[in-house]
């Protein structure tokens, strides 16, 4: 799959560079041509040499040698390559490469590169989630860049997040993912390619006037991380998502955003039709005011009366709606009789599979990068999961659909 595939790396000045001779060896065993261009702070972790007998060419990281006066063509590095990978990527090369400066020869190559370009981000948590560095990456995404999200675990700092560069071993097979979907593998398929599958992630915001609202906590963190798995295996995702920070890593997922109860029902319908899976994952409020005033309401007593009403059931009127070749998938997050609420919402809201998570599980839930699910099946056969990071319970959730698919 991989094999005859030219790859051209990009190493920057992460703790994280370590894995690149990894990633470089995987490369290699798989039949490909690697070569390697470098910035000089990633030296500080890891040597040209060791990256040059493993790759079995020569690493850049000058515009020339500065013995023989050769110049190291940056055009003809980028036009070489079947794909630019950058792995590790640290926050100050996303941001140079993000804002077009070229100070170096590896940003001088991204900005002759024909091929797609992939990045891979490898920070401490909380430079990943810095707003500036989201915004960076939000711009890569729509120059058309290819983002491996980082992993969840232990950072080098001691803290434990998001900011890890993903494995060598998932970017090879992501790679291998790539190729067969661009038509380089012959008629092998990835197991969601010409599927079309809805997602529905984050919370709603009901309004009370223009200031206040009634919302929940939701953070959409495991609607975006089941929309990101849906695509990599193939499928065309539509993403209806309510008030969320969260971005899209992969520029096929086509983003729809929304901030209601209503709004999210007439979306979700108005795509439910043309899909073969919708997943059902966000939280909509049960109940909304029944009266949403122009103006801010002042405080004027000790009390006041708010009159809630019913917010539609998009679920169930999906699930009415539901064809025979479609897939309906809903979540539920309960305190108490978990899996006795979960089949009764299976029963009524005609669902295939429903994703079951307790309050009661520690790290499961709401604004919490882990989740502990259960999924169970419209003939109540359950699979219990331990906790996980909300990427990996995304794969379970994934594995589950592409084994229901009707």
């Amino acid at each position: 799959m991989l094999k005859g595939k030219k790859i051209l790396l990009g190493v920057t000045g992460s703790i994280a560079a370590y894995k690149a001779a990894f990633l470089v060896r995987l490369l290699v065993k798989e039949g490909t041509e690697v070569k390697v261009v470098m910035t000089n702070s990633a030296k500080d972790f890891i040597t040209p040499l060791t990256l040059s007998v493993l790759s079995k060419n020569p690493v850049f990281s000058e515009f020339s040698n500065s013995n023989s006066g050769e110049w190291n063509n940056h055009v003809e590095l980028g036009l070489w390559a079947d794909v630019f990978l950058v792995a590790p990527a640290t926050a100050d090369i996303i941001a140079k490469i993000s804002s077009g400066i070229c100070d170096n020869l590896l940003l001088a190559v991204y900005l002759s590169a024909r091929c797609p370009v992939w990045i891979a981000p490898a920070m401490d948590l909380d430079m990943f989630q810095h707003p500036a560095t989201q915004q960076n990456i939000q711009r890569l995404v729509s120059f058309g860049n290819k983002i491996v999200s980082p992993a969840y675990g232990e950072l080098a700092s001691g803290l434990i997040g998001e900011g890890r560069m993903e494995e060598p071993e998932t970017i090879v097979r992501e790679l291998k993912q790539h190729f067969s979907l661009n038509g380089f593998a012959g008629d092998k398929k990835l197991p969601l390619n010409k599927k079309k599958v809805l997602v529905t992630a984050g919370p709603t915001f009901e309004s009370i006037d223009p200031v206040r609202f009634i919302g929940n906590r939701s953070s959409g963190k495991m609607g975006f991380a089941i929309a990101e798995e849906l695509a990599k295996k193939g499928a065309e995702v539509i993403l209806i998502c309510g008030p969320s920070n969260q971005t899209i890593h992969n520029n096929t997922i086509h983003r729809i955003n929304v901030e209601t109860a209503d709004e999210m029902y007439d979306a979700s319908l108005k795509y439910f039709q043309d899909v073969d899976v919708a997943v059902m994952s966000a939280a909509v409020a049960d109940y909304k005011p029944e009266k949403t005033e122009n103006k801010k309401i002042k405080k004027t007593g000790d009390e006041i009366s708010l009159k809630l009403v019913k917010t539609k059931d998009i679920l169930a009127e999906l699930g009415q709606l539901k064809k025979k070749n479609q897939l309906l998938v809903g979540f539920a997050l309960e305190t108490e009789n978990e899996i006795e609420n979960a089949k009764d919402k299976i029963r009524k809201k005609n669902l295939d599979l429903i994703i079951l998570n307790s309050l009661n599980d520690k790290g499961a839930g709401f604004q919490v990068d882990t989740n502990k699910i259960t999924i169970i099946d419209s003939n109540f056969r359950q699979v219990n999961f331990d906790l996980k990071s909300k990427k990996e319970v995304a794969v379970d959730i994934v594995s589950a659909i592409v084994a229901n698919l009707k």
